[in-house]
């Protein structure tokens, strides 16, 4: 027993190679013999088996283990041991040899990663905390995905943190398959309700962005068909445009605008029902609204050729102080939509055309050209 017990502590001599260390590096007194200088430190794995090592190396890298090593001790001729334990003992050795060589090989993340990052956490190595966070990133799959999000949380790896949780929103019900999952329900209620409000939470963000998406579409919309009004109204369109303008030859569809077709077709329903004055045609009162709108974005209404322009600044100079503040937002928002396509084009189509002046401003000086 007693033999058993010696051979199981009895240290091991590891080669440069272990440590990546360059004999050069050792000094001058070293560089024939190509051996490390003497090692003052022996590191205790589980298996009983040492691993040699410096400790001005340890404590260069390590606070922690700086720390344990400057504690003292009640005989000065014992020699140092640090115990790392509960690892496997290669998983230990590729830990010293990190100190070392500052770095780690892809078959050490792949069989040692969690090991590794668990002892750059107690042991304080951001660097090797770093190279464990990317390794253990990208081997990420939805079989190991929980217990990596365990470790992560455990070890405050929080860029590692929330990769997990991306996976596990991604692929949630192939992740409740896993046994990872099922082991989590039952010892971790509380890491399992973060997750879910972390679900619950990406849902509400993905619904968010989809209503702004549906709402920035809906005022570039409006902003391409202010823009297309105005389009119609001083240089005409196919069938439609201002009564001192010839119809155009070319009677195709508008490439220009999308929703030139649209608006035209309005336009002419507009200038033909008998039930717009009263309010009874909810296509008038779009077009209305339309007009309006225009009029409010409108900066040089005084030589604007679109029908009523002039006529709805005015009313709306005279009815400031029972303006609607949901206009007044909508009328902002279709104006930040408008500044943000016109950034999207070339330099030279953001000049603004010079406008044509025109006595004649009312619903008379425009029709619908036959």
């Amino acid at each position: 027993m007693e033999e058993k017990q010696n051979m199981v502590i009895s240290p091991i001599k590891f080669p440069a190679e272990l440590y990546g260390f360059r004999p050069e590096a050792a000094g001058a007194d070293h560089q024939s013999s190509g051996e490390l200088p003497l090692a003052d430190v022996q590191i205790l794995t589980s298996s009983g088996l040492r691993i040699s090592a410096h400790s001005s190396v340890l404590a260069s890298v390590s606070p922690v283990l700086e720390n344990i090593l400057d504690r003292p001790r009640k005989h000065r001729s014992f020699e140092k041991i640090i115990p790392i334990l509960g690892v496997p003992c290669d998983a230990v050795a590729a830990f010293v040899r990190f100190f070392y060589s500052s770095r780690c090989t892809e078959e050490e993340m792949d069989s040692y990663g969690f090991h590794l990052l668990a002892l750059s956490h107690v042991f304080c190595l951001p660097e090797l905390k770093k190279t464990c966070t990317k390794g253990l990133a990208g081997r990420l799959r939805v079989e190991n995905v929980v217990d990596v999000l365990q470790l992560a949380r455990l070890c405050d790896a929080p860029d590692l943190y929330l990769k997990c949780m991306k996976l596990l929103s991604n692929h949630f019900k192939a992740v409740e398959n896993t046994e990872g999952w099922k082991f989590l329900q039952d010892h971790d209620p509380s890491l399992e309700l973060e997750i879910l409000q972390f679900l619950d939470e990406a849902e509400t963000r993905q619904k968010r962005r989809n209503r702004n998406r549906e709402e920035r579409n809906l005022y570039l919309q409006l902003s391409e068909a202010m823009d297309c009004l105005k389009h119609i109204c001083t240089e005409g369109c196919t069938s439609v445009g201002p009564c001192d303008k010839e119809p155009t030859k070319n009677k195709g569809p508008c490439s220009k605008f999308s929703t030139c077709h649209g608006l035209q077709v309005l336009i002419r329903h507009f200038a033909t029902c008998k039930k717009r004055v009263n309010g009874e045609c909810s296509r008038c009162k779009r077009m209305w609204q339309l007009l309006r709108l225009h009029s409010s974005i409108c900066d040089q209404p005084d030589c604007c050729k679109v029908p009523l322009c002039r006529q709805f600044k005015l009313r709306a100079q005279l009815e400031r102080k029972g303006d609607d503040g949901r206009w007044r937002l909508l009328v902002r928002k279709v104006l930040s939509a408008k500044a943000i396509s016109s950034l999207s084009l070339p330099k030279r189509k953001r000049k603004e055309e010079p406008r044509e002046a025109s006595d004649d401003h009312g619903i008379r000086g425009f029709r619908a050209l036959q």
